[in-house]
């Protein structure tokens, strides 16, 4: 059952903050979340690691407003091995951003009685940007620390780029007249503007003799900026965040109306893969016959299933292979 689309539901809304130098996002996650999360029946501790990496995702991806795509990975050694989203930024004006994601896990070793944080162990946040054809990508990593997904982002921004960042997030399954029981989601991210001229990364080195932190970033008035405005934040609620019938304008209102805050056009985002049997070939294509061979079922055919979306394709083994490329 679904009902009318609320006009805030699946975008980001950038705004600044203009006494206090500070840039920030508004997310709204609603049919995409639901999405991606419908794809797998994950267990509730892996369902709640995929929301957190979803919004983030969302965040991060229209704040860097690359044309191509941005990935965040989490790689543990716990329960939860793997989290895994992709952000493709619009390729023109007024196109929608897309979002995907997947897990990992090993149900096995889930704790029901620990937060899903804890299942992902020892491990690593990563951030990979991959701005197109003739464009060096980047990668920057961070451990698994701090107690959540959004905690590592912030020590991400504060250790590669030097810019003090703060994310307030939550999500659950929300019940609307009209709509009955589906995920949504919401956050709000706050990141300091860098300093004009060389910027904040020049000014202080690149932070490898150890984590930095915010109070290491700034100091005098931006200090005290950046301390009034995560203040204010703290005064959020779930259900503002959430909405729905908070809108993400009324909201910087009412956290941040003596800030000055100024909005920006918002970014819609949708649900959406990046696969197709054309790359499913490609990747087939660096194996041999006699490999192609073990693949097959016993129907005669090459199976793939794509781990972000569910498709599921079909090929004949004669036409994979790099032997095959080559006839």
């Amino acid at each position: 059952m679904s009902g009318p689309k609320i006009a805030w539901d699946d975008t980001v809304l950038p705004f600044q903050l203009d006494r206090s130098d500070i840039r920030g996002r508004v997310v709204r996650l609603d049919g995409v979340l639901e999405q991606v999360l419908k794809q797998h029946s994950y267990p509730p501790q892996i369902e709640a690691l995929v929301a957190e990496m979803a919004l983030l995702t969302a965040l991060m991806g229209q704040a860097i407003k690359l044309r191509w795509k941005l990935s965040l990975q989490v790689r543990g050694k716990g329960a939860a091995r793997l989290i895994a989203t992709d952000y493709y930024g619009p390729q023109e004006d007024g196109q929608p951003a897309r979002i995907r994601a997947y897990a990992s896990f090993d149900a096995d070793r889930l704790d029901p009685g620990a937060s899903p944080f804890s299942q992902i162990g020892e491990g690593y946040f990563a951030v990979m940007l991959d701005q197109g054809e003739g464009m060096l990508p980047y990668q920057g990593f961070t451990p698994i620390a701090g107690g959540s997904l959004s905690a590592c982002a912030e020590t991400y921004f504060a250790q590669s780029e030097q810019l003090p960042t703060r994310f307030a997030l939550t999500f659950g399954r929300s019940s609307e007249p009209g709509r009955g029981e589906h995920w949504r989601g919401g956050g709000v991210m706050l990141q300091h503007m860098p300093r004009v001229g060389g910027g904040v990364a020049a000014e202080i080195g690149s932070g490898e003799g150890g984590l930095l932190s915010h109070v290491d970033i700034l100091s005098g008035d931006e200090g005290e900026n950046w301390t009034r405005a995560n203040l204010l934040l703290d005064t959020v609620e779930e259900m503002e965040l959430i909405g729905p019938q908070v809108t993400p304008s009324d909201l910087l209102i009412r956290l941040f109306h003596e800030e000055g805050p100024r909005v920006y056009d918002a970014q819609a985002i949708r649900f959406g893969c990046s696969c197709s049997e054309e790359k499913v070939r490609q990747t087939m294509s660096i194996y041999s016959q006699k490999d192609i061979a073990k693949m097959t079922t016993p129907k005669g055919v090459v199976t793939a299933d794509c781990q972000f979306c569910g498709a599921h394709y079909e090929m004949d083994p004669k036409t994979l292979g790099f032997e095959a490329q080559n006839d």
